[in-house]
């Protein structure tokens, strides 16, 4: 088996590629710059955060025009990051790369670091969402491409334990972008618990 993981250089993703590479699967990590506020930051902590445990630098697809085209707090500076959040089509948009790039390299899997259903702030963070998603990227790629999120059980206190028990250090969660993270935006109130 193998797998295309979905990383940004956050916690959630970082630690998916590091509980992947700990089962022994190909892994075939994967960024997706989509036009975000922060991706020179992320792709920085992605890059170091996998050499750190080990992986091989991510495939970087560039789909930065999504950003100009579908415009959220995440992705122009001039709406507000906490409360203009919602980037219509992001996981989608991620999964279907992820799943192209998966037949591409013959991997059997992706992998997203979504968390437990019950933080889901937005309709493409839920079981249904990856159920769906899986079944039409299986038609899409005209075979089955399994969409695995082995984070669904936790919760983000859950995963600041196990990435501090694992040594994961130096990742990004901020969806601004400057060198502090803001406090503000979704990424950050999500480690307020």
């Amino acid at each position: 088996m193998s797998v295309v993981t979905l990383v940004s250089g956050g916690l959630d993703s970082t630690l998916v590629a590091y509980l992947t590479r700990e089962t022994g699967v190909e892994q075939h990590p994967l960024f997706i710059n989509y036009g975000q506020r922060s991706c020179q930051r992320e792709l920085e902590a992605c890059r170091s955060s996998l050499r750190r445990i080990g992986l091989a630098e991510p495939t970087v697809a560039d789909l930065s025009g999504f950003g100009h085209l579908i415009r959220s707090g995440l992705t122009d500076t001039k709406l507000r990051v906490y409360e203009d959040a919602f980037t219509p089509g992001r996981n989608m948009l991620f999964l279907l790369v992820a799943a192209a790039h998966a037949h591409q390299v013959n991997a059997d899997a992706v992998a997203i670091g979504l968390l437990h259903e019950s933080t889901s702030l937005f309709p493409d963070q839920t079981s249904a969402f990856l159920s769906g998603a899986e079944k039409m990227i299986t038609r899409c790629m005209g075979k089955p491409i399994k969409v695995l999120a082995p984070l669904a059980s936790f919760y983000k206190k859950d995963v600041v334990s196990l990435a501090a028990q694992k040594g994961i250090r130096g990742t990004y969660s901020c969806h601004v972008g400057n060198e502090e993270p803001c406090g503000a935006c979704i990424a950050c109130k999500e480690f307020n618990f």
